[in-house]
């Protein structure tokens, strides 16, 4: 089994949900008493935070790439960046190390492939929703993009930050959410991507008909699959 290095903490909330997952599917998959092998590097959230709201992208980025490359000293195979904002400085932090980055958006535009759906809307932080660096992961396959529209974006960016990252799980911002998502769903979407760690803690599959792509998730899943090949 390979080790899985963990770059964690953004935030440690939904990094939680990485360890369970990553554990449940190799015991699933394995049996018995067997768990994954996995190395957690977890940063201090808030001065990744304030690099995002500063625009300091090359700043975090090398906070993560240190980060990185302890993880790789320490004997990982592989990372995660358990995050789906950080991404905009995957290619920096795969630049610092030989070994191999698995990119969340790219796992799950394969999910949105296998299950035949090309045009999906994209929940996530700010950063995820209106920048380049991750629909343009999706784009490349094919797979057509919506985003809420600007009142919406403000709400979800807000609700994740003030609220989720946090711990707090409301009732109300639920609601917001799932109606978001029955617009998006009108509008087109033949699926929902939750494009922040914390999002899946918040809303889930159960709650909706139109299907979820819980990065967290998919994310985890694919990297123990990965762990367990050859």
């Amino acid at each position: 089994m390979k080790t899985i290095g963990l770059i964690g903490g953004m935030s440690w909330e939904s990094t939680v949900g990485y360890y369970h997952i990553l554990n449940t599917v190799i015991k699933e998959r394995l049996g018995g008493l067997h768990s994954a092998k996995c190395l957690l590097y977890s940063v201090d959230f808030q001065e990744i935070e304030t690099c995002q709201a500063d625009g300091a992208w090359e700043k975090s980025g090398e906070i993560l790439a240190d980060a990185a490359r302890r993880l790789e000293g320490a004997g990982a195979d592989c990372l995660l960046i358990c995050t789906n904002t950080m991404h905009k400085v995957a290619e920096q932090v795969q630049s610092a190390v030989s070994i191999p980055l698995i990119h969340i958006a790219e796992v799950t535009a394969a999910a949105l492939l296998r299950a035949d759906l090309h045009t999906v809307a994209l929940l996530g932080t700010k950063y995820t929703m209106e920048q380049d660096f991750y629909k343009n992961r999706l784009t490349a396959k094919g797979i057509s993009v919506l985003i809420p529209d600007a009142t919406d974006r403000e709400f979800i960016n807000t609700t994740i930050f003030q609220e989720l990252c946090l711990g707090i799980i409301s009732a109300a911002a639920k609601r917001r959410f799932l109606a978001i998502m029955d617009k998006l769903a009108a509008e087109g979407a033949q699926g929902i991507i939750l494009g922040c760690t914390e999002i899946g803690m918040l809303v889930s599959r159960q709650d909706t008909s139109t299907p979820l792509f819980d990065t967290t998730a998919i994310h985890a899943e694919s990297a123990a699959l990965y762990a367990l090949q050859d």
